[in-house]
């Protein structure tokens, strides 16, 4: 009788270790397409952890995070302990919603809390405007692209280099005399698309390697290039290396982390996007994000070709189109441009009950973080309806002209213009800090964590650099100020990691970054990792906060091979408090060892 009892004890142990390793099998398999997944482990023999001897700390630091211990003890057994009825199954995804392309998150416990090294032969990136045409190989070490758009000009390897011919799948011979071809179809002055300054930020979804928005920064026109880690993976890494804005992310089932009336222009050139599906809820969303009088751009073979299906399709799109009061502008060759309305009086003529419906009067256009896309057309306000547009200056007199949504958040213009002002007082100070190592061509790509009315990014508009402005899910919703004055941003939550590639900023600004997620319970610790998973060897953190929380992060330097090049006192009469700290990051390899910046 005893040996029969534990040989249904070894029996009983046998089965629950099976069932834990098929636990972590599903856990594996669920985590292992994350969004830091997909990144570290392709390198995983080279990374460690902070605190492990490669990273200075102590010798016999645990490389194994407490999260990844088993919390089941194969062998022992508990009278307590509760058998689980159920395993939960890997999370099912929409695959035709697009769902597997949008953001998921893995929870805390299971998050990476490592460094990512950069590739073999990584190089500091070509400066801007080289960038444009021209990226080192071995820092995107992915050339598939090259091969399968070799007839659509997108891209070609060249010995160490990939160049880029400003082509497209819809532009074989240049994005420069496609955009100008856009802007002679609506009779813009001198065919330049800005349209003397009111047309400035644009939406260019299904982007590739985003040379549309390449060229549209020489007419000063700066856009949004969208794309997903899809079949043509590393779109948004190219357009980022080459110095260009860029976003990863997809029209799926979420709305784009951009407020209303954001943009003047979208556009989408053979970019693969059904938008009849759904009763029209892609193109709803871009009916959300397009200011009043705004232009939808559309190059596709449903605007021109003859056969069956695409007869159909075009049918079909004009209808619904046509029911969302959006009007075609121009239409020429293989594209056309549809033009949105400035009023909601076509809305109010609409037969009862015509479909898509307007968005219920409860609905927040401008809330976006983890928010739905909903089939239903956004009305303007009674403001807007009644100035017919959305009152905005041309640029580059926008970056500093008080936005007509200011008072949406209470404040005066008298308010605008003292934050404007003091923010370019500070950004002096910064560059002056940061002239000992910099070139005039150092800094391009830049991002602001805490954009606030983004006046940190209006005084760096006459630099040849850009800024994403990122503003906080959980604050207040500036970012369609920022839109307003003619830059660009997403709305995040720095508890998270941030859609981008590795290595694809040269600047980041952290202004009371730390403070916030301190507030919220968050890790300090994993928010100096994701920056520095964003930074480019070489590049810069400008971390402005209370002296306590610098201090804090000076602990760390060494760890994540950062050098403090300069510290400051911040404004005695904001803060007397606060601190300046001025980190640059070193390239440093695989093996451990580090190179000079240069």
């Amino acid at each position: 009788m005893s040996r029969g009892r534990a040989d249904g004890s070894q029996k009983k142990n046998l089965v629950a270790a099976v069932c834990v390793l098929i636990f972590l099998g599903f856990l594996f398999v669920y985590y292992d397409g994350s969004f830091f997944g997909s990144q570290v482990q392709q390198s995983a023999s080279s990374l460690r952890k902070l605190g492990s001897t490669y990273l200075g700390g102590e010798e016999d630091a645990d490389l194994t995070s407490k999260s990844d211990e088993p919390s089941v003890k194969f062998g022992q057994e508990d009278e307590n302990d509760i058998t689980p009825k159920s395993f939960p199954s890997r999370l099912k995804l929409d695959l035709s919603l697009m769902e597997h392309y949008e953001r998921h998150c893995p929870q805390p416990e299971r998050r990476f809390n490592c460094l990512i090294p950069p590739p073999p032969g990584y190089k500091v990136p070509i400066k801007w405007p080289r960038s444009r045409d021209e990226v080192w190989k071995p820092n995107i070490p992915h050339t598939h692209l090259a091969s399968e758009k070799s007839d659509q000009n997108w891209m070609v390897v060249k010995g160490e280099k990939i160049s880029f011919p400003g082509g497209g799948t819809h532009f074989h011979y240049g994005a420069d005399k496609y955009i100008a071809s856009l802007a002679n179809m609506l009779n813009f002055s001198d065919n330049n698309l800005n349209n003397d300054g009111n047309v400035r930020t644009v939406l260019d979804v299904g982007c590739g390697v985003a040379s549309f928005g390449a060229y549209l920064l020489s007419s000063n026109i700066i856009a949004m290039s969208v794309a997903p880690n899809d079949v043509h993976q590393n779109q948004i890494q190219f357009a980022l290396e080459r110095g260009i804005p860029a976003y990863l992310g997809v029209l799926g089932t979420m709305r784009l982390p951009y407020p209303s009336r954001s943009f003047e222009l979208a556009h989408c050139s053979r970019c693969r996007i059904d938008w009849l599906q759904r009763d029209g809820i892609l193109l709803l969303e871009l009916d959300r994000l397009l200011r009043p009088g705004g232009y939808f751009a559309y190059s596709s073979p449903e605007a021109y070709a003859q056969d069956e299906e695409d007869l159909r399709i075009w049918k079909e799109m004009s209808a619904l189109v046509e029911r969302m009061c959006w009007r075609i502008a121009s239409k020429r060759n293989q594209t056309v441009i549809w033009q949105k309305p400035l009023t909601n009086d076509c809305y109010m003529e609409r037969e009862p009950g015509t479909r898509p419906p307007l968005c219920r009067s409860d609905d927040d256009p401008d809330a976006v973080y983890g928010v739905k896309m909903e089939a239903c057309i956004t009305p303007y306000s009674e403001q807007v309806h009644r100035t017919k547009g959305s009152g905005l200056a041309a640029w580059p007199s926008r970056a500093t002209a008080p936005p007509p949504r200011l008072a949406d958040f209470g404040y005066s213009k008298e308010m605008f213009a003292k934050d404007t002002e003091l923010w370019q007082q500070r950004v002096e100070s910064y560059w002056n800090l940061l002239s000992p190592k910099i070139k005039p061509n150092t800094i391009r790509n830049v991002m602001d964590m805490k954009a606030n009315l983004g006046s940190f990014a209006a005084a760096l508009k006459d630099k040849d650099v850009w800024v994403m402005n990122v503003v906080s899910e959980d604050g207040p919703n500036t970012l369609k100020l920022i839109y307003d004055r003619g830059l660009i941003g997403s709305v995040h939550n720095w508890c998270e990691a941030y859609s981008t590639y590795p290595r694809t900023y040269d600047l980041l600004h952290a202004w009371n970054v730390f403070s916030d997620i301190e507030k919220k319970g968050c890790s300090g610790e994993d928010l100096l990792l994701e920056m520095d998973r964003m930074l480019r060897p070489t590049g810069f953190v400008i971390i402005r906060d209370k002296k306590p929380i610098v201090e804090y992060i000076k602990k760390y330097l060494s760890a994540l091979h950062w050098d403090a090049i300069a510290t400051a006192e911040g404004d005695s009469e904001q803060d007397e408090d606060e601190a300046v700290l001025i980190i640059r990051k070193k390239i440093w390899l695989t093996s451990g060892s580090l190179r000079d910046s240069e």
